[in-house]
């Protein structure tokens, strides 16, 4: 009976489930708007790109009771599952201003027209504003109880990425472009895992988050395996260092190396959408292509075709994670269906929920509908929520993460990285210019 009461009270006691009320409430939320004519495009506010601080001054000046509004939801939510979490919630209040401030402030920066233009993605801002900040600044100790809620901010941001990669997304990318995708999923994962495990003896979880980030879309998928196998923060965030080193180089190396061997426009995209590790870097890479058949061939390829991908690892490495690996670590004879279930991270589950969600609902929604209705209306406000969380994440990994603890991994990681990248290349140019060369070609740009 006591087991029984402990598994219903998990339901409120454990980070998991309440990161699934919180953003599956969010979704609900926003389908509710969504029908009935509205948007919960106003409360999920955020600066827009900027080049002037007038610019800025001006969206503030209009915006501001939202983002009142915005920072008394997340402050109400947050705050009551401070409380059953067990946190003193007196603590947490201050705590989460200073981390909300902090995280305005770095949406502006990576708003900026400059910072879009070399890829310097909000989470990527912020992870280092924390690692600064963590390391250079004495911290109170009462910071600790919004600092220390990184998984909780990071598992809620997972499942609001799941809403926004519907499954019916696999059929609109077409199933050329999901089979490539698959093909260099798979491909650069094991390539990264193996030469990070075999060759180098990296910890496992460690080398699947990196697997993850370069098979797939870097940021997202870094932090989502990350918790799926319940690898340290200092492996997420090494990750994405990783990705973001790689990105940055392929946004100016790609779109010359097309352009020198004369490629058609629509190969040109699919190469770039398989062998690039962010969706921003990459859509960079396209538009240097000064195409729009570039663009529609890499947004198929990648941001729909890789980006799938996410929930299909995290899901199949949590299950490894638990059945596999803990069991060796721990010796265990056996792992019963029970304790399969009491160990598997929630949250992935709540990820794939708001995921098959939104793909029902998009069944209503075909074709130009999906990009003039669903997309705008529903999909772009959770994406903004989304980010909201991720920045939070970030924060609280910069700030609790010194730098001796990056350092001590050395030089290994990026070389089992770079080992993916040797193969990935490669592998999208054949795939693009050669085994699938008509469909790249055929593509339109609409």
């Amino acid at each position: 009976m006591s087991q029984v009461a402990s598994n219903w009270s998990d339901l409120y006691r454990k980070e998991d489930w309440w990161a699934i009320w919180l953003a599956m409430g969010l979704v609900l939320a926003a389908l509710a708007l969504f029908f009935s004519g509205a948007s919960l495009k106003p409360l999920a506010v955020a600066p827009g790109k900027w080049g002037t601080f007038s610019e800025v001054g001006s969206h503030f000046a209009g915006k501001w009771p939202w983002y009142v509004c915005q920072l008394g939801v997340w402050l109400l939510i947050f705050s009551v599952s401070a409380r059953f979490l067990g946190l003193k919630v007196r603590e947490f209040v201050p705590g989460f201003l200073i981390l909300y401030g902090l995280a305005t402030a770095i949406f502006i920066a990576s708003s900026w027209k400059f910072a879009s233009n070399y890829n310097l993605e909000a989470p990527l801002i912020a992870l280092a504003v924390g690692l600064l900040g963590g390391n250079l600044l004495p911290l109170p100790g009462w910071l600790d109880a919004a600092l220390r809620r990184t998984e909780y901010y990071i598992k809620t941001g997972i499942i609001l990425l799941g809403a926004t990669l519907p499954f019916t997304l696999i059929y609109k990318a077409g199933a050329i472009a999901f089979l490539q995708a698959s093909i260099v999923s798979l491909s650069t994962f094991f390539a990264i895992y193996l030469v990070a495990t075999r060759v180098f003896k990296l910890d496992r979880r460690f080398s699947a988050v990196m697997g993850a980030g370069g098979s797939v879309c870097g940021v997202s998928a870094s932090i989502a395996v990350g918790g799926a196998v319940e690898a340290d923060q200092e492996h997420v965030a090494i990750s994405i260092s990783l990705v973001t080193i790689w990105a940055i180089v392929m946004i100016f190396v790609l779109p010359i190396v097309c352009k020198r061997l004369g490629m058609d426009p629509g190969r040109a995209g699919a190469w770039i959408g398989t062998s690039e590790f962010a969706d921003a870097a990459g859509l960079a890479a396209a538009q240097a292509m000064g195409s729009e058949k570039a663009i529609r061939a890499f947004t198929l390829m990648k941001v729909i075709g890789r980006d799938i991908w996410i929930g299909l690892w995290s899901f199949v490495l949590a299950i490894v994670s638990v059945v596999y690996w803990k069991k060796q670590e721990r010796k265990d004879a056996n792992v019963s269906v029970l304790e399969i279930w009491r160990r598997f991270p929630k949250f992935v589950l709540g990820f794939f929920a708001a995921s098959l969600l939104v793909s029902l609902v998009s069944l209503f929604y075909p074709g130009d509908a999906y990009d003039k209705l669903l997309k705008p209306d529903l999909l772009e406000p959770i994406k903004t929520l989304r980010t909201w969380t991720f920045i939070f994440a970030f924060l609280c990994i910069g700030f609790t993460t010194r730098f001796r603890q990056l350092a001590k991994f050395g030089w290994q990681p990026l070389a089992a990285f770079t080992a993916g990248v040797a193969l990935n290349v490669p592998l999208g140019y054949v795939l693009s210019n050669l085994v699938f060369a008509s469909y790249w070609s055929g593509i339109t740009a609409k």
